[in-house]
């Protein structure tokens, strides 16, 4: 049998990343490689370091999840040194991620994802014209409305936390900053202002209208009942989607991990998730234990065997004679198995009626990836406009203080916009002695273990039948349909 060799270097991706495939002479993928081009050393920079510096350091993982990976290290150092944090605290920490999540989703739809619709394979498509005019590379009218909206949302990081990106508002204890008045006014309005262009441009509806949506049959409906739905970026998404196949492309393990929604304050003092930590199956949930996250690199460029993140290390082995090796990424594992992480992760274990039945019935695809991503602000935004409500009180209180304690295990888990994110830190003598990240393309783009069972997006891609082998887009789509960060998985570059 002819097999054809290829490597796609992928573009519209935060990061470097190939994708290594062969194709068969029917043209159906028989092997998928995710390879991760550079290596992160950012955990090696840590250790040495007093713990407060992760606060500083490790927000510059990355430009676009940095309120993110600044909300892990200073839950981590919360449980480090046993402290509860305030109310309004967890309400400023919750407003900022959730923005970040926001400002992402949207971005990604419209500016990595949706431009695939405006290339030459698509040409034939009844909705191609439509396509171009929406989504056309910063000239479409949907791509620069998206720059422009999401440009205002996340000025609500910058009033609350004094700057965006690379922010450094939270310690352990709570924040530091503390709104006026007139920040919380501000922050209300430019929600207000994004909530209508939500509704109006991407939705086509409200979002009470959107959630009464709990089947496949009312979804149809929905999209016929009136022209502002089956023309709004959400109504073209699944006119075109469907009736290109996207609905069925891109099936991979069928195994998700979310790190749970955030943390939400209640009047009684108690503390309530927008939806809970897990791992979603076919056949049940269960909820989420830190202890059974393990990291493998028998494919990657490392040394050391699986280990949990307070044991393993990132050490580098670039000259290894290891044939199995190909990527600077490694693979985390769940219970000795991968998982998907990503927005339709966080709406199955939410147990969104929709998400749920069509992930049982027919398995995860380009298309229901991508539509999580583009209702989850539904889930989201309301919870937003409620931390920023509800930080208006004369009471309000930001701070508690902390006693820094000089050896410690802990971690912070949160939901980053892509999906799970964790930090780890083992602190000695008030030092860092071991710090390690887990992002969620780490997740996804896992290569393989050392069962040699291949990582989500590999997975997905198993199988694919593409129509021109020398350009396979339905390659590229499956793999940007989790949103790739490889600037968060791996970050120097390998000298060959």
């Amino acid at each position: 049998m002819t097999t054809i060799q290829k490597i796609i270097p992928l573009n519209r991706v935060e990061g470097d990343l190939e994708i290594h495939l062969a194709v068969d002479r029917d043209n159906v993928v028989t092997m998928a490689k995710s390879v991760g081009t550079m290596y992160r050393g950012i955990e090696n920079l840590m250790k040495g370091r007093g713990p407060l510096d992760s606060l500083v350091i490790t927000p510059r993982i990355c430009g676009i999840c940095t309120t993110a990976h600044l909300n892990c290290a200073a839950k981590a150092l919360d449980m480090a040194y046993e402290v509860s944090i305030p109310a309004d605290a967890h309400r400023l920490r919750n407003a900022t991620l959730m923005v970040e999540q926001l400002q992402n989703d949207l971005r990604h739809l419209m500016l990595l994802f949706m431009p695939d619709f405006t290339r030459p394979h698509y040409a034939d498509h009844p909705l191609y014209e439509e396509a171009l005019a929406r989504y056309r590379p910063l000239k479409g009218q949907s791509t620069v409305e998206t720059i422009q909206e999401t440009k205002k949302l996340v000025e609500i990081i910058a009033i609350l936390g004094g700057q965006w990106p690379h922010s450094s508002f939270m310690v352990p204890g709570g924040v530091v900053s503390v709104p006026s008045v007139s920040d919380i006014v501000q922050c209300r309005h430019i929600l207000s202002n994004f909530r209508k262009w939500y509704e109006k441009r991407v939705l086509g509806c409200n979002l009470d209208r959107w959630r009464a949506v709990k089947t496949w049959d009312q979804l149809q409906g929905w999209l016929d009942e009136k022209p502002a739905h089956r023309n709004s970026e959400l109504g073209f998404f699944i006119r075109f989607c469907r009736s290109a196949g996207l609905d069925s492309l891109g099936c991979g393990h069928d195994r998700f991990i979310s790190a749970g929604g955030v943390d939400q304050p209640t009047s009684d003092g108690g503390i309530r998730p927008l939806f809970p930590a897990g791992i979603f199956t076919a056949t049940g949930t269960m909820p989420l234990d830190p202890h059974k996250i393990s990291e493998d690199v028998s494919h990657a460029y490392f040394k050391q065997t699986p280990a949990h993140p307070f044991e393993s290390r990132t050490l580098a082995d670039p000259y290894t004679e290891d044939g199995r090796k190909y990527s600077w990424a490694k693979a985390p594992r769940y219970d000795g198995k991968p998982a998907e992480t990503g927005p339709l992760a966080d709406l199955l274990m939410a147990d969104i009626p929709l998400f749920v039945a069509w992930v049982r019935a027919n398995g995860a695809s380009v298309f229901i990836r991508e539509l999580a991503r583009m209702v989850r602000p539904t889930l989201i935004l309301p919870a937003v406009e409620q931390c920023v409500a509800h930080m208006a009180h004369a009471n309000a209180q930001f701070y508690t203080d902390t006693r820094k304690r000089p050896s410690a295990k802990s971690f912070g888990i949160i939901t980053a916009p892509r999906g799970i994110l964790g930090h780890w830190v083992v602190i000695e003598d008030g030092k860092i002695a071991n710090y390690q990240v887990i992002t969620p393309t780490a997740w996804n783009a896992s290569p393989r273990d050392a069962d040699g069972v291949a990582g989500p997006w590999e997975q997905a891609v198993l199988g694919t039948t593409v129509r021109n082998p020398n350009d396979p887009v339905e390659v590229e789509q499956i793999i940007r349909s989790f949103d790739p960060c490889l600037v968060c998985t791996v970050h120097a570059i390998r000298a060959y």
